[in-house]
């Protein structure tokens, strides 16, 4: 065959693998024109079309629309520059995508009711300034008043979450979780308490080791030893722990310095504060929390904690320096 070669629909169609049907749309859209007709008046084509048809459904494979495939066919627009946008816009359909799986993931693994779906899907879609939005509110709640935003500030960028431009799935669903937690007012008020509570025992000195810092060094090589904690080893590191607690808050040892320390470790044993320390760590990309699970369990229990502070001490875990 040579360049005057002729071909009806019926061959095009064979050649490129598309039918008839698909052939003669193209060519009434005027994307593959016709070289001339026969006697009939049946379109025929040259060899030119065989190549843009075999382009045109690549272009469409890779999900260009017809009237920019055209565009592209009249060299009206040039393909790379076609591409580039087409990328980007596959880009957004990704991203977008991602999204939905995600928060599907979370209903089915919550087993949420059509309400809680509809939270899920609003949170998981707030743009950045939304989220900054709802972050910088909860994080005023928790920070904010004369004196706090200064001596917090460092804490605070430490506690606020940052989600990427394009979040791998578990980084949407850990920032969904941490939105709801974000939006749980006696959440915000224990943080708040943890925040006075650090306030007021800075007036001995800033900055200072925190009370997660001091239970890790002194009750952690107990814990690590298995020492029990109902033994006279067990009391002699409490004493110390309560000793440089009364350093902390700027106290004389007394019983109401140890209770104080007890009701401590209880508030920072709430498992919210775990979980938005864990949370916070997948959507920022960073490594996981340290725990200090065990040794403020066997740091309550030693110091003869009630029932319900060990409980609480029991399923803490910290974060962050003393938050």
């Amino acid at each position: 065959m040579n360049g005057d070669t002729l071909y009806s629909i019926g061959d095009l169609a064979r050649r490129t693998g598309l039918t008839v049907k698909t052939v003669r749309y193209y060519s009434d859209l005027g994307i593959v024109s016709p070289a001339d007709r026969n006697p009939a008046g049946h379109r025929r084509y040259g060899v030119d079309a065989v190549a843009r048809l075999d382009l045109v459904r690549t272009l469409r494979d890779l999900g260009l629309g017809l009237p920019v495939i055209r565009q592209v066919v009249e060299r009206e627009s040039a393909l790379p520059a076609v591409a580039a946008a087409h990328a980007d816009a596959l880009d957004v359909q990704i991203r977008v995508l991602r999204l939905r799986r995600a928060v599907l993931r979370a209903v089915a693994r919550r087993g949420a009711t059509p309400e809680e779906l509809t939270l899920v899907h609003q949170l998981a879609r707030l743009s950045t300034d939304e989220r900054s939005r709802l972050i910088g509110d909860f994080l005023d709640g928790v920070f904010g008043g004369p004196g706090f935003d200064a001596r917090f500030a460092g804490v605070r960028r430490s506690m606020t979450p940052e989600l990427p431009d394009d979040p791998e799935p578990e980084q949407v669903d850990a920032w969904v979780e941490l939105a709801e937690l974000a939006m749980d007012d006696d959440f915000r008020g224990l943080l708040r308490r943890l925040a006075e509570e650090e306030a007021a025992e800075a007036g001995v000195g800033w900055p200072r080791p925190g009370l997660a810092a001091v239970v890790r060094e002194l009750a952690g090589p107990a814990v690590a030893a298995g020492i029990d904690p109902g033994s006279a080893a067990a009391a002699d590191v409490v004493e110390a722990v309560v000793d440089r607690y009364a350093g902390l808050v700027g106290g004389d040892r007394s019983d109401s310095v140890r209770a104080r320390l007890v009701e401590r470790l209880a508030v920072l044993g709430d498992p919210r504060r775990e979980r938005y320390l864990e949370l916070l760590a997948v959507v920022n990309g960073w490594a996981a929390p340290e725990s200090w699970a065990a040794e403020a369990e066997w740091l309550g229990q030693a110091a003869g904690c009630s029932a319900v502070g060990c409980s609480a001490v029991g399923r803490s875990a910290a974060g962050r320096g003393g938050w």
